[in-house]
């Protein structure tokens, strides 16, 4: 006699002998008891939980002859229910789905379904596995499964019911069948071990229910290969059989990890893979340790919850007593982000110690503090975050960058009108003559002028050494300036309202400049300030009333022409009359001539304010007197001549 395997000599015969699905095997058995036959079923779930052979079970329930009617409990002895367990009958036809994929095996089996059955009262097409057909073969079978004929059943069954279309979902009753609990499972061993008189251990046989997961038909099958062992059958011949580690094995690693002991922790890592344990099996089983030992300290009662024998189980409710579960918290992820190196590496062995050594208590506080995991060549281990990071405290005073020099005192508090204590002149200052380069001229300013925090000021400047683009540095260097920051909100002043919608584009490249130098977010709002660039009155120089100045006035410029200008008199020749055909009156005989003490701020005034309107055009003050050589005429062009002979602007890089 052909030997037969113990999953294929116990398969259930009756849905009273279902292990593990009552509530299936109920709702089938009162639906025979009522004669409410569907026309189609689905029987879904993982593998080895009795799919099939419930399948089996209702095709001889609805033809047993032992009965004239369907019955929820075949004889199983007749013709028919013995043809169908050795699946000889001809109207039980059952199909493997993985290798009749096609739609033209659909299309023969609905030209079959509308023979009458030869000798059963129904024609029952089991096909297992369902979700290997293709689409086309599901569409094709939608109609049939729909409305069938009167004495045809359908039975569909798969592991993957995510894989299966909804529409044929919708015309089946669906079945979702559990994974078999450990104690039924353990009872139903038993009484297979005692028929087949198997000496196998009551630890034993647990730990097979375990390692089976639900699956019973894997465990039957183990338990077939035990039976080949010497008896008595233990708990270690079946960690051996299966090649997962023994229990006990990770209980004593777990041991020497908790001890901060290295060498321990290596020794016992070798002594598993010598025998035989790979790596990545080691460091797997290890994971799903570290999860029992967590549940063993937050719920110790609930057993049911774990696949460990009740010895095992004692010594890891005493082992976790004393500890903190974010230890072991910390110990999974460490696990889990190095299970990826493990299993792709090829130094398995060399990566399951290092892991393993970052396992060790005093490793996982310093990964607890921020620092990085284990993983040092190459970085295969991920860092683990610190539970609580410190907030690194937002920067005061910002230093300005050794390429951008501070700005001199005298561009942030002295108005152009204001040199050497003189009074100023009526004129306000210009927005854009705070953002200018600084000038030669070093005046100390006056205590009771109200001046701007230096601070916005080297701010500004550094802001503006980083921003990106050059056109977008160029013009807020050249019209922008900082009104006001206080850590998180930045005004800035744009002192040319038509190119205020141009800068009204560029904020974010200004926040962006912020973030860069403060290493946080600050929100940049931009305004237009009031009257940028106002017309300035001439100086106030003393003269008598009625007396005309035939002497020109220092033309002191704040708003830019229409035209360029490519020169300007020198402070020095602003102060003594220009060359006219009309000879000048000698500057100690004019009437109009300013008083010496007063020359020297004129002078500066002019000399800045010219300065300043170069800046703005990005040009150069360019003295005529210098250029000439002997013999030419030294007389200056006039404007239209100067305009002429000034480049373009398309010849220039115009940052905006």
């Amino acid at each position: 006699m052909a030997y037969e395997p113990l999953h294929h000599k116990y398969r259930p015969q009756t849905f009273g002998a279902l292990v593990g699905q009552d509530a299936i095997a109920t709702t089938l058995t009162s639906a025979l008891n009522q004669q409410r036959i569907a026309p189609a079923y689905l029987f879904c779930g993982p593998r080895g939980t009795g799919k099939t052979s419930s399948a089996r079970i209702l095709a001889k329930s609805l033809n047993c002859i032992a009965q004239d009617h369907p019955t929820p409990n075949p004889c199983g002895i007749c013709e028919t229910c013995r043809s169908i367990t050795n699946g000889s009958a001809l109207d039980f036809i059952e199909i493997d789905a993985a290798s009749n994929t096609g739609v033209d095996n659909i299309r023969e089996l609905i030209e079959r379904a509308q023979f009458a059955p030869v000798q059963c009262r129904y024609k029952v097409y089991v096909v297992d596995e369902c979700h290997m057909l293709s689409t086309a073969a599901f569409n094709a079978l939608l109609k049939t499964l729909e409305e069938p004929p009167s004495n045809v059943v359908f039975i569909l069954a798969t592991t993957d019911p995510q894989r299966v279309l909804p529409t044929i979902i919708s015309r089946c009753q669906r079945f979702d069948y559990r994974r078999i609990p450990l104690e039924p499972m353990i009872v139903h061993l038993r009484k297979i071990a005692d028929q087949e008189a198997i000496a196998i251990s009551d630890e034993a046989l647990r730990l097979v229910a375990q390692v089976s997961q639900g699956g019973l038909r894997d465990a039957q099958s183990l338990l077939d290969q035990l039976s080949l062992l010497a008896p008595p059958v233990e708990a270690d011949a079946v960690w051996d059989l299966v090649g997962a580690v023994p229990e006990r094995d990770l209980l004593a690693l777990v041991q020497a990890i908790l001890s901060d002991d290295g060498t321990a922790v290596l020794d016992g890592a070798r002594k598993l893979m010598d025998r035989g344990r790979e790596p990545l099996i080691v460091l797997q089983n290890l994971a799903g340790f570290y999860r029992d030992l967590l549940i063993a300290k937050t719920a110790g009662d609930r057993h049911d919850l774990v696949a460990i024998t009740p010895p095992t189980w004692a010594d890891m409710q005493t082992l976790v007593q004393a500890l903190d579960p974010t230890l072991f918290l910390l110990g999974q992820q460490h696990l889990r982000s190095a299970e990826g190196q493990v299993k792709n590496t090829t130094q398995p062995r060399l990566w399951l110690e290092v892991t393993l050594l970052g396992l060790l208590p005093s490793t996982l506080a310093g990964q607890a503090g921020g620092t990085m995991g284990v993983g040092r060549s190459g970085g295969a281990i991920a860092p683990i975050p610190a539970p609580s990071p410190t907030p690194q405290p937002a920067p005061s005073v910002v230093s300005p960058p050794l390429s951008v020099p501070p700005p001199a005192p005298s561009d942030m508090a002295l108005p152009p009108g204001t040199a050497n204590g003189a009074a100023p002149t009526p004129a306000p200052v210009p927005a854009a003559a705070s953002n200018s380069p600084p000038s030669n001229d070093h005046e100390a300013p006056s205590a009771a002028e109200a001046t701007p925090s230096p601070n916005l000021g080297q701010l500004w400047l550094q802001v503006i050494a980083v921003l990106e683009p050059l056109g977008t540095r160029a013009l807020m260097q050249q019209q922008g300036s900082l009104l006001f920051f206080d850590g998180v909100v930045a005004r800035v002043g744009i002192s040319s309202r038509p190119l205020f919608k141009m800068a009204q584009g560029r904020v974010e490249n200004v926040e962006a400049a912020f973030r860069q130098v403060l290493n946080h977010k600050v929100q940049v709002s931009l305004e237009v300030l009031p009257d940028p660039k106002p017309e300035a009155p001439a100086p106030n120089i003393s003269q008598a009333p009625g007396q005309q100045n035939t002497t020109p006035p220092p033309p002191v410029v704040l708003s830019p022409p229409p035209s360029p200008v490519i020169s300007a008199p020198s402070a020095e020749a602003s102060a003594e009359p220009a060359a006219t055909p009309d000879p000048p009156l000698p500057a100690d005989t004019s009437p109009a001539a300013p008083a010496p003490s007063s020359l020297p701020a004129i002078a500066s005034d002019f000399d800045r304010a010219v300065k300043n309107f170069a800046h703005f055009f990005n040009g150069q003050v360019v003295d005529l007197n210098d250029d000439l050589s002997p013999g030419l005429d030294p007389t200056p062009l006039k404007p239209s001549e100067a305009a002429a002979k000034q480049p373009s602007h398309a010849d220039k890089d115009v940052p905006f």
